[in-house]
């Protein structure tokens, strides 16, 4: 417990300060395919380190995201080895869950590679997208027995839930609806790869491209995708498609500050792309995977989370297995992948005592 809640400490402290890891480019080789890939170590340690591996979201910015750079470093200067692999695939704003267990598998072998590393079992770690991936891949025979714990931070569970919250703004626990402004991001993203694959709009390809090119906008230039400077772009976008096509665009591209409709079509968009998804790639939907999971999994979200509402992290930890051990944060110190600090002194002190007892847990999970 003192060594955990000492690596904690050194973990919040390069958080808050920055620090300056050891950075090493190297290689991993996923199936004959070699992918970059970064490990972070501290910048002096002796004796060899626990390894963690980091599964990152669907962006542009891959292993260099900001908020990923800095929970890298974080945690290796707690005293760890972080390898952070490249994964092309989300990257290019592809929805690729097939890709999550080789590049976990390639990772295990690149740290057993490495002598400052101890080899053994490794931590997991997933973000956004990744998490549910990360939990799914610690369940496979084919690396299970590689991985000590999993650690999710803002992952969803269930695939219509999760669609229907972002198409209304609409979310459930426990028969109490609540409501938030959902960060259109997800949807762009998701329609961009899946819309033609609904029954009806096969033929909707020129709206799923206007869609990409919105959310390619927002991750390149990294301005949230709610921010009414996309606008304009919208405006582009809507004016080059066939009248017949621009209330379906308006479906997922409403203008900054026009609030969703919650219409039926939304409600009824939400069960359809979750079935399209399901039945083209089954991986897309965690909730018959989550039996498998044996290794223990700690899950983090932000109260505050417009891109996945914080109800998917306590309905993932409901449908994880009994046996299985299983923590939830929710915080206000962050929400999706932004930093978030509640205005009164108190509540920042509360809720920072609740994120270091959680991040306490999962980080003495791997030794």
């Amino acid at each position: 417990m003192l060594r955990a809640a000492g690596q904690t400490l050194r973990y919040a402290r390069s958080w808050k300060q920055g620090s300056a890891p050891a950075l090493h480019e190297v290689e991993v080789d996923r199936d004959g395919l070699r992918l970059p890939a970064t490990l972070a170590t501290p910048s002096v340690h002796r004796g060899d380190l626990p390894g963690w591996i980091i599964l990152g979201g669907i962006t542009r910015m891959g292993r260099f995201h900001p908020q990923l750079v800095r929970f890298a470093h974080a945690l290796a200067a707690s005293g760890t080895a972080v390898l952070v692999p490249e994964i092309p695939e989300w990257r290019d704003l592809r929805l690729a869950p097939a890709v999550t267990l080789p590049t976990v598998r390639a990772a295990v072998q690149a740290l057993d590679a490495r002598p400052e590393v101890r080899h053994g079992r490794y931590g997991l770690v997933g973000f956004s997208f990744g998490a549910p991936q990360a939990v799914i891949a610690s369940g496979r025979a084919e690396v299970g027995d590689r991985i000590a714990s999993v650690l999710s931070f803002g992952g969803y569970c269930d695939l219509e839930r999760t669609l229907r919250c972002q198409l209304t703004g609409l979310h459930e626990w426990r028969g109490v609806t609540h409501r938030i402004d959902p960060d259109p991001y997800g949807r762009w993203v998701l329609a961009s790869n899946y819309l033609t694959a609904v029954p009806g709009y096969e033929d909707a390809g020129d709206v799923a491209t206007a869609l990409r090119t919105l959310a390619l906008a927002s991750t390149d230039k990294r301005i949230p995708a709610w921010d009414a400077s996309h606008d304009a772009l919208k405006g582009e976008m809507r004016a080059g498609l066939p009248a017949s096509r621009r209330e379906l665009f308006d479906l997922f591209a409403q203008l900054a500050g026009v609030p969703l409709s919650g219409c039926e079509r939304s409600e009824v968009m939400a069960l359809e792309l979750a079935g399209a998804c399901r039945r083209i790639e089954p991986l897309l939907d965690p909730v018959p995977q989550l039996a498998r999971a044996r290794v223990p999994v700690h899950l983090f979200h932000g109260r505050g989370d417009r891109l996945v509402p914080y109800t998917e992290s306590l309905r993932l930890r409901a449908e994880l297995p009994a046996a299985t051990h299983a923590s939830v944060t929710v915080t206000g110190l962050f929400a999706h992948s932004a930093d978030h600090t509640p205005a009164a002194i108190t509540d920042r002190l509360r809720e920072t005592w609740v994120f270091f007892r959680g991040l306490q847990r999962a980080l003495g999970s791997v030794r």
